[in-house]
Order: C-alpha cells, then sequence, then structure tokens
C-alpha cells in the first residue's frame, strides 16, 4: 500500500509540477511593435471598414495609456447605409504559434450592443486547414460569450475528460466547410460585451482545447505571479476533446492572434430582426445612423501573455 501511496503522490506531484515557459509578452509598451493593423476588406461581409495603423493613430481608435492598449471604432461620423462601413480596427499579432497557454487580461470588451460583432481569436494559413479557435465572440446584444472552432472537413468533437461549464451546441466543427463550427456557450451572463473584465485563458493542446473565465475579482494568484497552473483552476469553461479521428493537431497549426471590431456581417445580420429588429429596418441603417451608440465598442487590454 505505501508503495503505491508513492507513486499516487509522485503522478500527482508531476501534474502540479508541469511548467509552462512564458514566450511572448503583449502590452502598452511593445502593442504595435508586435501586432500588425490590417486595412483589408471584411471577410465576414460586415459593414465596416478596417483602417490602416497611421489612420487608426490619428483618429484615436488605437492609443495606449496607464499601460493599457485601447483598440476602438469611429463612434462620431453619420454614414450612409449604402455606402463604405464604419471605420474600426482588425489587429493580427506577427507570430504565429502551434499550441498554447494565452492569457488575455482584459479590463474591458466591446458592449452588447445591436450591430457590433467583436471578437478575439486566432487562426491559420488557408483557412479552415489550419483550423480557427474563437475566444471571445458573440453579435448584438449577447452577454453570454459564444466560443466555436473552426476546421477543415472531418473533425467532430466531444466534451472533454475535465467537463465544462457551458452548454455544448454543433459538435462538427468543418460542417458547411468550417464555417458554421462547434461550439460552446458560456452560462455566465458577464463573460461577453458590457460586463466582461477580467482574465480569459484557453490552453491548446494536442488534446483539445480549454478555455476559462476569471472574473476580475476571482482570478488565480498563479496567473498574476506569472506561473499558471490550468491543472488548479478548476473546471473549464468549454473543453473540446479532440477530433474523433484522433489526429486534432492536423486540424490546427500556426496560429496568429486576432482583435477585432465589426459591423453587422453574416452572424449579426441574421440575428437582426430577433434581437434588435425594433430598432432600424435592418442593421446596416441602425450602424449608419446611431454613432453614439458605439462609444462603448472598444476593446482595453492589459495584457496578451503567451505560454508554451
Amino acid at each position: 500500500m505505501a508503495s503505491f501511496k508513492n507513486t499516487l503522490l509522485f503522478g500527482m506531484t508531476l501534474a502540479v509540477a508541469k511548467g509552462y515557459n512564458l514566450i511572448d509578452t503583449y502590452n502598452a509598451g511593445n502593442w504595435l511593435d508586435r501586432f500588425t493593423v490590417e486595412n483589408i476588406g471584411d471577410p465576414t461581409g460586415g459593414f465596416v471598414t478596417y483602417v490602416d495603423e497611421g489612420t487608426a493613430t490619428s483618429n484615436g481608435y488605437i492609443s495606449t495609456a496607464n499601460n493599457q492598449v485601447y483598440m476602438g471604432v469611429d463612434h462620431n461620423s453619420v454614414l450612409s447605409p449604402s455606402g463604405p462601413g464604419r471605420n474600426s480596427i482588425r489587429l493580427s499579432s506577427n507570430s504565429a504559434y502551434t499550441h498554447y497557454l494565452m492569457i488575455a487580461d482584459i479590463a474591458h470588451a466591446p458592449s452588447s450592443t445591436c450591430g457590433l460583432w467583436p471578437a478575439m481569436w486566432s487562426y491559420g494559413p488557408n483557412w479552415p486547414a489550419s483550423g480557427e479557435i474563437d475566444i471571445i465572440e458573440n453579435v448584438n446584444s449577447a452577454t453570454n460569450d459564444q466560443m466555436t472552432l473552426h476546421t477543415a472537413p472531418g473533425c467532430t468533437v466531444t466534451v472533454g475528460g475535465s467537463g465544462q461549464t457551458g452548454s455544448l451546441g454543433a459538435t462538427d466543427c468543418g460542417a458547411n466547410a468550417g464555417q458554421t463550427g462547434c461550439d460552446v456557450v458560456s452560462n455566465n451572463a458577464g463573460s461577453f460585451g458590457t460586463d466582461l473584465n477580467g482574465v480569459y485563458a484557453t490552453l491548446w493542446e494536442s488534446s483539445g482545447i480549454q478555455i476559462w473565465y476569471f472574473p476580475r475579482g476571482n482570478i488565480p494568484g498563479d496567473i498574476t505571479n506569472n506561473n499558471p497552473n490550468p491543472s488548479g483552476w478548476g473546471t473549464p469553461v468549454a473543453s473540446f476533446g479532440g477530433c474523433d479521428n484522433g489526429n486534432f493537431d492536423g486540424y490546427f497549426s500556426q496560429h496568429n492572434i486576432i482583435f477585432n471590431i465589426d459591423f453587422c456581417g453574416g452572424w449579426a445580420d441574421g440575428q437582426w430582426g430577433a434581437q434588435c429588429g425594433n430598432l432600424a429596418g435592418t442593421c446596416e441603417e441602425y450602424v449608419a445612423g446611431n454613432p453614439g451608440a458605439f462609444n462603448d465598442a472598444y476593446w482595453l487590454i492589459n495584457s496578451v501573455q503567451v505560454y508554451q
């Protein structure tokens, strides 16, 4: 029995002692050196103009103060719903990762406002061949985060062995050529939009992907001490337990980290009638004519840390 106890304790020690090396830190001191501001057309067909870095900084869409990074949108201009979309930002990290423990400390996220489709996510080249991990995402007035994986056809997931507190939705991550994805919706009504203020921690390994959200007052000490230990964090919000074909790594690789704030587009437009139809006939009409509605459409980031 003593031998069994010693073996068990040794195994537990190994599990707890697994360490992660800090690879990259993104913060107010290096944000625009480590991210590229992408002046591109919107792949999701949104009513948005993603501006270049010069336009973003000169107009105050991106700035730093008090060791925080602000990323927002034009909330002053009245537009034509048939013209160019509202000015906004989309940034992509210059570094790419295969597997990560990513700790995103977020003081403010774009508000739960009709017309908005903000996201923090990562994806790889030749979409959807290298996969996409949507960590923070939803649309319009939503207050619950929806975490989604998009892959090439062939990856169906189950809930990982750790379990999860969120609600499992679709399980075929490659459905509709990756457009639909597989998802988990958080049961925490403060995990997205107006009330989001805390840390999102995402652990991507060969065996699957786990996502935790810790509100500001409940952030584990090992995170704040830069010694993260996911084994002590309890049940994640989402636990994607790998592909049923056993080839999870074949669907995810070389991810850049993305922050963006979209307007309208396929998902937000599709929910417009049910969520926001009382405000205007279309999402584009509302976004074009109500700039003041987007005063709180901004990210305020303390830091993003990537461990491996």
